[in-house]
């Protein structure tokens, strides 16, 4: 096995984990507790609120650094030079990510939020929760796209390359298509705050992780680097659930008012997924791409980078906002509507290798 390919079977976790399994329990528990603590701490609430420097709050701020960090330090952008090894699914994946998401879910959000839905929800918070919707799908996950490609048997080293590349590309990426679909759907657009955004939550955690993970392969190799990952993820994972509580605990009166709010919210994002996971599956079947490459191209395709979302939400429109409430959605429904997608993927492997294109790209792969 290459270097590549082992690094890629230690990202790639056997089965989901405890915390994975139960994400959208964690969340619901986050919502009570977040409404609780407003309700009982509102002095607290206030104090979080109000430590802000140049709009970005401090508090928040530390808990996405703790989040996305540990995330990155996983990416190696060295397995980029094996790409063309799977140019149909690398091309299929860009072409869902980049080019069809933002955009289906901008058109998505218009639909529900601004035309179906309309009458139930807060006609304050209209604008704010379809950009909220364009920020979640402006960005491909980073860290679960491990764990659902090695659920459908994905090819390592294509996940790996994959996602390497797509945070490559989210560095210059992200900050000109939210700004475009927000102000395609007549959102104010705070410039200056999505660059800072970008900045914060991408440029430089990108860097200081790739720094960290350097010095620690050079210095301890793999299991230094994997002794740090086993440390960092528990504090990953509270890092979340304390951004999710703080999060609720500011929504709280908004949610109590109108509980539908949440469950209107998650259909747009139900259809988004769904609708691009299957055209990713289904482009790669059309392209002869293997099975092992297309499971995961029609997960990366539809899965998102929620603490990136969580964390720009908050930046652009603040802790109180629905942008912010829209992106949480995500979270809440992150776990049980992807592992639905694997379940198809799974199930459906004899209809998609029965495709004359596949086997005949299959048969010539092995002679």
């Amino acid at each position: 096995m290459t270097d590549i390919a082992a690094e890629a079977g230690r990202n790639a976790p056997a089965r989901i984990g405890f915390f994975e399994k139960y994400l959208t329990v964690w969340v619901a528990l986050c919502i009570v507790a977040g409404i609780g603590l407003g309700y009982l701490l509102p002095g607290f609430v206030g104090a979080v609120a109000h430590a802000e420097l140049a709009r970005v709050n401090l508090p928040v701020a530390v808990l996405i650094w703790l989040m996305i960090v540990p995330m990155l330090l996983r990416v190696d952008f060295a397995s980029m030079a094996k790409v063309g090894s799977y140019w149909r699914g690398i091309g299929v994946t860009l072409l869902v990510n980049w080019a069809v998401k933002p955009f289906s879910m901008a058109l998505l959000g218009w639909l529900f939020i601004g035309w179906l839905f309309r009458p139930y929800l807060p006609a304050d918070q209209i604008d704010s929760y379809i950009a909220g919707l364009i920020i979640l799908a402006a960005a491909p996950c980073t860290a679960m796209v491990f764990v659902w490609s090695a659920l459908t048997r994905g090819e390592p080293n294509f996940t790996l390359s994959q996602v390497a590349l797509n945070d490559a590309i989210m560095v210059v990426a992200f900050a000109p298509i939210v700004g475009l679909l927000l102000g395609l759907s007549a959102i104010m657009v705070p410039w200056n705050t999505l660059v800072l955004s970008v900045v914060l939550y991408i440029v430089l955690p990108v860097i200081v992780a790739q720094i960290a993970r350097a010095r620690l392969l050079a210095s301890g190799g793999q299991a230094a680097l994997d002794r740090l990952l086993t440390r960092l993820h528990p504090v990953s994972l509270l890092a979340l659930l304390a951004t999710l509580v703080l999060l609720f605990a500011f929504q709280g009166g908004q949610i109590v008012a109108q509980p539908l709010v949440i469950a209107l919210l998650a259909v747009p994002i139900l259809v988004q997924v769904y609708l691009n996971s299957g055209l990713a599956y289904l482009l790669n079947r059309i392209s002869g791409e293997r099975h092992c490459v297309a499971g995961p191209s029609a997960l990366i395709g539809a899965s998102n980078f929620f603490e990136l979302a969580v964390a720009a939400a908050i930046a652009l429109f603040g802790l109180q906002s629905g942008a912010a409430l829209a992106t949480v959605v995500g979270v809440l429904v992150e776990v049980p509507v992807m592992l639905s997608v694997v379940w198809i993927v799974n199930r459906s492997k004899g209809w998609y290798e029965a495709s004359p294109a596949v086997s005949k790209n299959t048969a010539t792969q092995r002679t």
